[in-house]
This record gives C-alpha cells, sequence and structure tokens, in this order.
C-alpha cells in the first residue's frame, strides 16, 4: 500500500464505472446469446426479481448490455448448462465458470458456519431428496398432492426443506416453470466439465477483487463485500498482497481512496457513447445506492416498498442514463392488455439542462424499450418540471396515444 494513489476526476471515475458496466453498450456482432453469455461472464451476476410491473429485472438488465437479447436466452443457457442459479449478494444468475466459487457459502451453510433465513428440518430435508432422487426434477407444488396422508406433504415446510437443500448445495434449480423454480440433484445438473474443487481462502478472496473491479471499476472494500458475510477480513488480506505485487493500483477519486485493475486505466482512451438507456433499479450499476449517490451524484430509492403518501417519484421509477449521467427518472408500467407503457411521471434531475437533446435520445431509445416491453405505445401522464415539453413527443408521434 505504499505506492502513491493516482488521481482520477469524478468524470474520469464515472467514465470507468460505465465502461467496466458495459453502458451504453459497444456495437456487437455474433450470435446474440452469446452475447448475453459474455455479459453475464463480464458482469459476475444478474439479479433476479418477480417484479412484472415492466420486464422483470434480470431480463431488462441483460436487454441493456445486448439490444438483441431475448428472454429465451436465459432458458436455454441454462439447458445448456452455461449459467446456474444461486445467491450473490442476492438471488441471481451466475456464470457456470464460477461454480467453485459458490462453495464457500455452501459449505458455510451445511455446517452451521453460516445461518439461512429457513429452519432446518434435516428428517424433512432427508426425505425430500431422496423423493427428487427416485423421481426427477421437482417444483414446490408437487409436494402437496391429492392422496397424500394429511400432514404427511404440507407445502410450506417442503419449500423451505427444498430453499435449505438448494442453499448448501444439494439441489439446483434446473429450469422455470411460469418463473417456479425446478429443483434437481446437483450432480444431475452439473456438467462434467466443471471445477467443483473449493477455492482456498486466499483464491476466494482474490475472485472477488478481480471479479468486481473488472465489473465495476473503481472499488472500495466495503464495495467488494457488499451484503456477503464472513469475507471482509480475508479481502482486506488479499487487497495488501495484491497492492504489493500491483494486480491492484490505489486510486484517489475526489480525494477518496478506491481500488482499480491496472488494465481499466486502458478504457479511459475509449471513446464513451452518449446514446440514452433506461435502467432497471436491480441494474449492477446501482445496486449499491451509496456507492451511486458518492459517484454519479443520483440519490436513488425504490419506492414501491414506501406507503405510498410517502412517495417522491413512483411506484418504480426507472432511473435514466444519458452523456455518462444519471440525468432523470421515469415511473413506468407496461399494461399488456392494452399494449400501453404508461410513464406515469418522468422527473429530469435538477443538473440536466440539455432538454431538447436530451429528449431526441429519450424518444430514440423509447421506441426500442416499448418493444422490448411488448408494447405498442406510449403514453406519458406526467413531467417534472411541469414546463418540460419531451421533443420524442412530436419526433416519434407514432408511440404516443
Amino acid at each position: 500500500m505504499s505506492s502513491k494513489p493516482k488521481n482520477l476526476s469524478l468524470r474520469e471515475a464515472q467514465k470507468l464505472a460505465l465502461l467496466s458496466q458495459g453502458l451504453p453498450p459497444a456495437a456487437r456482432t455474433g450470435p446474440a446469446q452469446a452475447t448475453t453469455l459474455s455479459a453475464i461472464e463480464h458482469l459476475g451476476y444478474i439479479q433476479i426479481d418477480t417484479i412484472s410491473v415492466i420486464e422483470r429485472a434480470h431480463h431488462h438488465t441483460l436487454y441493456n448490455r445486448n439490444p438483441n437479447y431475448k428472454a429465451s436466452h436465459i432458458d436455454q443457457l441454462i439447458a445448456d448448462k452455461k449459467i446456474f442459479e444461486y445467491w450473490s449478494h442476492a438471488a441471481s444468475y451466475l456464470p457456470m465458470s464460477d461454480y467453485r466459487f459458490s462453495l464457500p457459502r455452501k459449505h458455510a451453510i451445511a455446517t452451521g458456519q453460516m445461518k439461512h433465513w429457513f429452519k432446518r428440518d434435516l428428517k424433512l430435508m432427508n426425505a425430500v431428496k431422496e423423493r427428487i432422487k427416485s423421481e426427477g426434477p421437482l417444483m414446490a407444488r408437487d409436494f402437496d398432492k391429492k392422496g397424500s396422508k394429511p400432514g404427511e406433504w404440507k407445502t410450506a415446510p417442503t419449500k423451505q426443506a427444498l430453499e435449505n437443500l438448494f442453499i448448501q448445495g444439494d439441489l439446483m434449480i434446473c429450469k422455470r416453470i411460469n418463473f417456479h423454480k425446478v429443483y434437481d440433484l446437483t450432480e444431475r445438473v452439473l456438467p462434467d466439465s466443471v471445477n467443483t474443487t473449493a477455492p482456498t481462502d486466499a483464491e476466494y478472496a482474490r475472485f472477488l477483487v478481480k471479479k468486481y473491479l473488472r465489473a465495476n471499476g473503481p472499488g472500495k472494500l466495503s464495495e467488494m463485500t457488499y451484503l456477503l458475510k464472513n469475507v471482509k477480513p480475508l479481502v482486506s488480506k488479499a487487497l495488501d498482497h495484491m497492492l504489493a505485487e500491483g494486480e491492484v493500483l490505489p486510486i484517489k477519486v475526489s480525494g477518496a481512496p478506491y481500488y482499480l485493475l491496472p488494465e481499466s486505466l486502458e478504457l479511459l482512451d475509449r471513446p464513451l457513447r452518449k446514446k440514452a438507456k433506461i435502467l432497471s433499479p436491480f441494474d449492477n450499476l446501482l445496486i449499491q445506492r451509496k456507492r451511486t449517490q458518492e459517484l454519479f451524484g443520483f440519490d436513488y430509492l425504490l419506492e414501491c416498498y414506501v406507503p405510498q403518501h410517502k412517495r417522491q417519484h413512483g411506484y418504480f421509477t426507472l432511473p435514466i442514463l444519458w452523456d455518462g449521467k444519471l440525468v432523470a427518472r421515469m415511473d413506468s408500467k407496461a399494461d399488456r392488455k392494452t399494449g400501453i407503457l404508461h410513464i406515469h411521471r418522468l422527473s429530469l434531475e435538477p443538473s440536466l439542462t440539455k432538454w431538447d437533446a436530451f429528449s431526441a435520445a429519450l424518444g430514440k431509445e423509447l421506441k426500442a424499450f416499448v418493444r422490448f416491453n411488448g408494447c405498442k405505445g406510449l403514453y406519458l401522464h406526467t413531467t417534472v418540471p411541469a414546463n418540460y415539453k419531451p421533443q420524442f413527443l412530436n419526433i416519434n408521434p407514432d408511440l404516443v396515444v
């Protein structure tokens, strides 16, 4: 840690963060599904979320890295054993190439070193596992069938048993049917080629450092260990070694200390696309709200969990990226019956002054975003400030109802 930190401006740090995240995406050639896999492998995880006010978060996040993304990509990548479901900081799709780095958490939970939120009923867990072993892949609802003895297969306890077996690594999710998980034995899901050797503490810590910094650009220790239990001392030790060996650089952004991979500095020579992107609340760029505030000056709260009378921006507001900055947010809902994407409220950040240029960029992105959400038209209800009259209403009248 003796090397002198390199100073980066806030604008340079923002650029590194965005280019590391693949936002806005660069033009890509080749099969669309391969681009989706590449995005998952680079980012390290894609958070899964059940909210479907617009297209679900995992689809939305991948769409923003791959304009040719299709929801079927995830199902096929699961079937091809290229990705798998497990826990990152939350339920996520992870690259199968990183499978061995899921083993420390699984081992800690299986041995009782780490607690899961469901009570462990070992007798029921064994019974559930044996039934899957003999019958093949099953869903939680398969344990509540007619003909079962009263109390023998109660849905809630068996679902807890399934989740306990999943989180400790005995079961994996081999697919989803109508978004319901289908569980199977881990040994029947894993490809033969996967590395199942548990990493050492040092290997695991170095993996966390490199994976985070490669996907995010500048990073802090607290960000690399976000919502990961019992790893901060290991990662701190790994950072000391990596700094000494030159694998990681100390930098300062507006006086605040960060870490960076040396090769990430090369990104400063690349252009940053000015294109607008409408982001998911669970996008990898935004998931750590404190980081978003510190790097981008964007104070974001997902208000669907806030009582209606206390909401400032709306139920499900989507941050909008343009010209390398987070400049607006829109509260949206896709009405699948009518085919209309409703923007209940479009709010501009006070720092945004180039309204016309922003409107033109947003209008272009909205055309694709409407189609991505399975809609045909757009209805804008309210703008803040009220005198903001979006240029895209005139540019794309075919979209406006």
